[in-house]
């Protein structure tokens, strides 16, 4: 694997960006590459204080760029206008076949855009789409897109579908995953007319192992692998989640204290084992699926350990070779016009 690091993106960038990337220095062999993209001199000064050995120092390899995408640009007309960001650099190594999978923490936008704009899209894909694995008591499940499309089109949420479910046997092992369309009712009748031709085209899809509508509170109940939704709604979703489960643990830690102060320590292994298994930083980034090559989207929030996770998760996928597995079904699917 070849890495391309944004050590410039995220809040806690770059401090924690190249800490991370020093923990995940045993996670990688001696064939695999860490870029290490963004400031020069910063990497340089990281490198000479990592305390790594020698040896495990010669994976890193350091980019310069002379430009940063702050979180607030606009994405387009950052890329545009800022051709040496990290974030441009990254992408366009995956596109000269010099790195193989970009990983950054940075502005999302910016990240769909380059991606979109200097790795291209996969042959057939019309639209790519951020796919998040969020756990449950009955298993992770795989939401497509969280972010990159706010308006799709019904085609566009039916190549979630294709790409996700995709995704789900490659990566997350589920055999034949089950897909659910994301709406307001299981009924036919419910949802957005775009929700309801997309509905249309995945129950017609044989490649797509359709369950039909389900709900948000479906979710947790174990009756889908996959689910499908435009970026606006998944992306409420995925935050939603993440605040609850840790407001969650908190009330739970807050009532024992108060109530049972004796049990807090007996609970606290239990309570932290559960916590680490809903805990958004262990999955390191979100997949931007259907581009020309691999491209890792972290939360901006990202500390060293998201980091880490997100270097094992880019080497997951490249070698899962799951964009070859994405582009056979799109060439196998019905083909649909773009209405």
């Amino acid at each position: 694997m070849r890495a391309a690091v944004d050590v410039m993106g995220g809040d806690h960038a770059p401090d924690a960006i190249l800490k991370g990337c020093w923990e995940a220095a045993a996670l990688l062999d001696e064939q695999d590459v860490v870029h290490l993209v963004g400031d020069e001199g910063i990497i340089k000064q990281g490198l000479e204080q990592c305390g790594l050995p020698p040896a495990i120092r010669s994976i890193f390899k350091i980019v310069a760029t002379t430009q940063v995408i702050e979180m607030d640009d606009p994405p387009v007309e950052a890329i545009r206008g800022k051709p040496d960001s990290s974030i441009s650099v990254m992408c366009k190594m995956v596109a000269k076949g010099e790195a193989d999978v970009v990983i950054s923490a940075g502005n999302t936008g910016a990240c769909v855009a380059a991606a979109q704009l200097r790795m291209r899209t996969l042959p057939g894909v019309s639209r790519p789409g951020i796919a998040v694995i969020l756990p449950t008591f009955h298993g992770p499940i795989v939401i497509c897109d969280v972010g990159a499309n706010i308006s799709p089109k019904p085609k566009h949420l039916q190549q979630y579908a294709l790409m996700a479910g995709a995704y789900a046997h490659a990566v997350c092992g589920v055999e034949t995953p089950r897909v659910g369309l994301l709406s307001i009712g299981e009924e036919d009748a419910k949802g957005t007319t775009t929700v309801k031709e997309a509905r249309k085209l995945m129950r017609d899809e044989p490649q797509i192992n359709f369950v039909g509508n389900v709900e948000g509170r479906d979710l947790f109940k174990g009756v889908v692998d996959v689910v499908v939704c435009d970026g606006f709604v998944g992306n409420i979703v995925l935050k939603f989640t993440e605040g609850m489960a840790e407001g969650l643990f908190q009330t739970i830690l807050a009532e024992l204290q108060e109530f049972a102060p004796e049990l807090l320590e007996q609970f606290k292994p239990v309570m932290k084992k559960i916590y680490k298994k809903h805990d958004w930083q262990e999955y390191g980034g979100a997949p931007l699926l259907g581009v020309g090559g691999y491209c890792l989207i972290c939360h901006g929030k990202s500390d060293s350990r998201a980091i880490k996770n997100a270097i094992r998760v880019g080497k997951q996928l490249v070698n899962s070779g799951v964009n070859q597995k994405i582009v056979q079904r799109i060439e196998s699917s019905i083909p649909v016009g773009e209405e």
